[in-house]
């Protein structure tokens, strides 16, 4: 399968079979097409011979780049934003072109991993910038990594990849990190005082989401557990 692309159903097919039979046909109106444009800028990526890595690497310059970028006078935090954007993308991009061109590995997939959680320390090391109390920050750090950690754990124990998508994943955290620099880049407009706290805000959010998300997903890993057993 090397070097052959996919249409989009037969990528479908295959990114179902990678993501515990969910079907991004059947998705809602906003998940499909968010994962058919990934698709299609997959498609273009694989067909300019762009390896999933290379898109990996750039993400996570990306993520680097925002609290690189959070700190500048007034637009800081919309250009935060910006980059959370962009790597979410690239996030989505990476697995596109490896799923369409046949190049999906097990090393593949580790990296993305890697990236990913490289890439939320950067948005949490983005919103201590901005003025978020450094326990909280450290607080949805450990939550978040915790949730990957579990399902790891779970899937190498014999539970479904998926399992159950609960309130923290991975979407959470980039909708999260996206809309608290937007909110405090808007507030900072207003009184420049208020970034900081709207940043607070949304980190709060981040804790609580990455709490009861890692609460939901421990009662399914112990019923898909004990009813393995």
């Amino acid at each position: 399968m090397v070097g052959t692309q996919l249409n989009w159903d037969q990528y479908a097919t295959a990114w179902a079979r990678l993501h515990g039979g969910f079907d991004p046909r059947t998705a809602a109106p906003v998940v499909r097409a968010w994962l058919r444009l990934a698709y299609h800028v997959g498609y273009v990526l694989g067909r300019l011979r762009v390896s999933p890595t290379a898109v990996t690497v750039a993400g996570v310059l990306l993520c680097f780049c925002v609290p690189l970028l959070v700190t500048r006078q007034a637009d800081g935090p919309f250009l935060g934003a910006l980059f959370v954007l962009l790597a979410a993308v690239a996030d989505s991009v990476d697995g596109a072109v490896a799923v369409a061109t046949g190049r999906t590995t097990r090393l593949g997939y580790v990296y993305d991993s890697v990236a990913d959680r490289l890439g939320e320390v950067a948005w949490l090391l983005a919103f201590w910038l901005v003025g978020a109390p450094g326990a909280l920050v450290v607080a949805g750090g450990a939550l978040s990594w915790l949730h990957e950690y579990t399902r790891a754990r779970a899937v190498s124990a014999g539970m479904r990849e998926i399992g159950a998508v609960t309130v923290g994943e991975r979407p959470t955290r980039v909708s999260v990190a996206l809309a608290g620099l937007l909110v405090a880049g808007l507030a900072g407009l207003i009184e420049p005082d208020l970034a900081a706290g709207t940043i607070t805000m949304a980190t709060a959010v981040w804790v609580l989401l990455a709490g009861f998300g890692l609460g939901q997903l421990l009662s399914t890993v112990r019923r898909a557990l004990l009813d393995a057993d």
